[in-house]
């Protein structure tokens, strides 16, 4: 959230941050919003009875700020279908592995397990499975002999960091759409807009 906050600064910039919403009240991502003046609203999960009556909510207030698009970070409950159906193609999200590999989470760990020489990070289309949406883009980190999970996920955090940002800038130039169940449409896109390999040194 905080990179694509940044980003909007830039006034050429294509896409505009209208509601930072949280379904948790205290986190560091809605003190982050008020440093970018950014509205924030929480709506927490508890207090509602039914996941259907929160995410009503949500999509309440989602269609109050005149949202186009709702870009995840770091919501980790899984949406459910009919929220979903009702922002199709227009609802997406950031995950730090190289997908379809690793869905889920935990990815750093299980990269390390798996011997993988490579990792890195997609921002995709969601869908009601999980971190199976169509590929918007992707960044590709190598892997250092012996670092730990924390220093790798740090390395992966800062392709996320610049990679969600290029995506939501595709999407709000229409350079990139949803084109079916399983299909990304691309309109001008070249292979740097959607695929990132940083230096080892590139923060």
């Amino acid at each position: 959230m905080g990179a694509l906050a940044r980003a909007a600064i830039d006034p050429d910039y294509p896409a505009e941050l209208v509601m930072v919403i949280s379904n948790r009240p205290n986190v560091p991502g809605l003190d982050l919003a008020q440093e970018h003046d950014i509205p924030i609203r929480v709506i927490d999960h508890k207090d509602f009875e039914t996941r259907e009556e929160h995410e009503a909510e949500i999509a309440k207030t989602l269609r109050e700020c005149e949202a186009e698009m709702v870009c995840l970070g770091g919501y980790m409950r899984i949406l459910t279908e009919s929220f979903i159906n009702e922002w199709r193609g227009r609802i997406i999200n950031i995950h730090p592995s190289l997908l379809p590999s690793f869905r889920g989470v935990d990815t750093h760990e299980r990269v390390l397990e798996r011997g993988c020489r490579i990792h890195g990070c997609t921002v995709h289309f969601v869908t009601a499975e999980l971190d199976s949406g169509p590929i918007i883009a992707q960044a590709a980190v190598q892997v250092i002999p012996g670092e730990d999970a924390q220093a790798l996920g740090d390395r992966v955090l800062d392709a996320e960091h610049r990679l969600y940002p290029n995506a939501l800038r595709l999407i709000a130039e229409r350079r990139i759409r949803w084109a079916g169940s399983a299909e990304v449409a691309d309109m001008d896109v070249t292979a740097d807009d959607v695929a990132y390999f940083p230096k080892q040194t590139d923060r």
